[in-house]
């Protein structure tokens, strides 16, 4: 009896959030956390359950403009070394987003270790801005290359970290974001002071911070002003900016 042959496993994208726009020009790639190794295929609902409300929230601020926000579904669970699946992915998805729509500004949005595969696959020649919400790094080696960062230039960069994150080490966010911030000024990284790494005292903050990003980066609406300054400020200062509590409720832009 012949064996047949293994599936060939293949990453894709959720349906769209939402009712589709009838002109897309513009997309949000969400890509939901993992495991730093694991051959297992993830589950569908719970990896998307970690980016599915920012993806509702991206997709009704951007239906006017024309935006589609997809979940990005990995072939498999980690990011597993070299092979550094999770990024391979995103990247995967950004292709396949240019298929689906044509020549449009796409965003990385990550979340924990899909923060990783946004800043590593940010260089995707359709990317124009990169969002890695409590992004896993890992440690800093001397005997292993720190994690990339060139292929962040010209595009714009926020990352947003809990203080208190006991699973993702915010200073290795600061770290980077420091690293990539010599090469390219549009990076700024906001401090959630006392949260943790699910960013749960301060959900709509954070996901207010993530809307006014992504609309300004591929749609051109005017940042609110914490955001500009936190472009515009030198390191650190930039780069340890804090998210007020309330933010989003009465922005001055």
């Amino acid at each position: 009896m012949a064996h047949q042959a293994t599936p060939v496993r293949r990453a894709r994208l959720g349906r769209a959030i939402g009712p589709e726009p009838t002109a897309v020009s513009g997309v949000v790639l969400l890509l939901p956390g993992g495991d730093e190794e694991s051959a297992r295929r993830p589950s569908p609902m719970l990896a998307a359950a970690s980016v599915r409300a920012l993806g509702r929230r991206l997709a009704r601020a951007g239906r006017d403009e024309g935006l589609a926000a997809h979940v990005v579904h990995y072939r498999y669970r980690g990011w597993n070394g070299s092979e550094a699946h999770l990024a391979r992915d995103a990247s995967w998805a950004a292709d396949e987003a240019l298929r689906l729509y044509g020549d449009v500004p796409v965003c990385l949005a990550g979340i924990d270790m899909g923060g990783r595969a946004a800043l590593r696959a940010g260089g995707h020649a359709a990317v124009n801005s990169v969002l890695a919400i409590a992004p896993w790094l890992p440690e800093e080696d001397v005997a292993a290359s720190p994690e990339p960062v060139k292929q962040l230039a010209g595009r714009r960069v926020l990352v947003v970290h809990g203080t208190n994150d006991d699973v993702s080490d915010p200073e290795l966010s600061f770290r980077l974001a420091a690293r990539a911030k010599k090469a390219n000024r549009d990076v700024c990284r906001f401090e959630v002071h006392s949260d943790g790494h699910g960013l749960h005292q301060y959900r709509s903050e954070v996901q207010a911070l993530a809307e006014d990003f992504v609309m300004g980066s591929l749609f051109g609406r005017a940042f609110s002003r914490p955001l500009e300054d936190a472009f515009a400020a030198p390191p650190p200062l930039g780069l340890r900016m804090p998210l007020a509590a309330g933010f989003g409720k009465s922005l001055k832009r």
